[in-house]
């Protein structure tokens, strides 16, 4: 084994360029003897010998080294990643322009694209497909709608692009969780179950509605918790849990003193479209591992979506199923947390030593 190739497979960026990680395109580019050309990390490309590879900080610098881009990834351009998601975004737009969800073929062909490639290409990058992405945006203007106590239902339903009651009344379940009118007098009659334990975080409350688990929250004061849990549902019954129901709360709690045990719960994630994609994206973060608000805006296919990404963590209401705690600013320092900077601090502390 020659000292080049030695020295390139000890450069971490090797890695990037084995595994083809996206994630690291616009941060390096690596150059191939052989050819004379240079790459993003992600080229398709037939994977060189390390021993004929060098890496470059930007693409200016390795030609001016003497290589050529290459022609597969378009390292000194826009990525073919970049060129979809981009494609991907305007057809999202056209579907919430849409009175009506458009027929996969439409969409497609519109965007220039195959069937097949587009359904593919959207779900991987929104992590819905087209249907479910249509879908997610009129329950969110649906409920906003709703919200405004001088549009009459009717009027809701047929502004949020349904063409007809009953077709929404089929799904309104599915859409808000409850009936229209329920929704609208803020959880009348739905009931959630809830119960707080101890741990040495603190006081920690769960609360679970028929669909899942709706609510995780850590503090000081119990009565607190309690009393956040019913301005969040002020019309809904309220109920405190049975010795079945606090098994949960001692689950939540066990996972919060050895995490390794893992936390496999239903979940009741009422969100939009782009906050499920980001809330998605955190609970596939490993026990023990921190990520950066811009490592999720690119796993998700929206690198440009950084402060979205920050936002959509704030907005997260499930402490450590969801677990935003494990998100750090760009230079590893801690950002804020719903519940306290501490016990983000204290919980990845218990996570790294697990």
């Amino acid at each position: 084994m020659t000292s080049k190739q030695t020295q390139t497979e000890q450069d971490p960026r090797w890695q990037n360029v084995v595994d083809r990680d996206a994630g690291a395109d616009g941060s390096f580019v690596f150059a191939v003897k052989t050819t004379g050309i240079y790459c993003r990390p992600s080229c398709p490309s037939r994977r060189a010998s390390p021993a004929n590879v060098t890496f470059y900080d930007a693409p200016e610098v390795a030609e001016a080294a003497g290589f050529r881009p290459c022609m597969r990834c378009n390292p000194n351009g826009q990525s073919s990643a970049q060129a979809n998601a981009d494609i991907i975004a305007e057809a999202c737009r056209i579907i919430e322009a849409s009175e009506e969800l458009p027929k996969l073929d439409d969409l497609a062909r519109r965007v220039g694209f195959s069937s097949h490639y587009f359904h593919r290409q959207f779900k991987a990058i929104t992590g819905l497909t087209p249907r479910e992405w249509g879908a997610a945006h009129r329950a969110q203007k649906v409920r906003a709608v709703l919200q405004d106590k001088e549009n009459t239902v009717t009027e809701a339903i047929y502004d949020a692009g349904f063409n007809a009651n009953s077709r929404f009344y089929e799904t309104s379940n599915k859409v808000l969780g409850m009936t229209p009118t329920t929704f609208r007098q803020g959880g009348k009659d739905t009931d959630i179950l809830f119960a707080v334990g101890e741990s040495s975080l603190g006081a920690i409350l769960v609360a679970e509605s028929d669909k899942g688990i709706c609510a995780i929250a850590m503090g000081d004061d119990p009565e607190i918790l309690v009393n956040d849990l019913q301005d969040r549902f002020p019309k809904a019954n309220l109920i405190g849990g049975d010795e079945a129901f606090e098994a949960r709360v001692a689950q939540v709690v066990g996972f919060v003193e050895a995490p390794r045990i893992g936390l496999d719960l239903p979940l009741d994630i009422r969100g939009t479209a782009f906050q499920q994609r980001v809330w998605q994206a955190l609970r596939d973060i490993p026990i023990g591992e921190t990520v950066s608000y811009a490592q999720i805006a690119r796993q998700i296919g929206a690198p440009k979506s950084v402060r979205a990404v920050a936002g959509a963590c704030a907005a997260n209401k499930i402490a450590v199923a969801i677990p935003c705690h494990r998100v750090v600013r760009n230079d590893g320092e801690l950002s804020g947390y719903r519940w306290g900077i501490e016990r983000k601090r204290a919980l990845l502390e218990k996570e790294s030593a697990a």
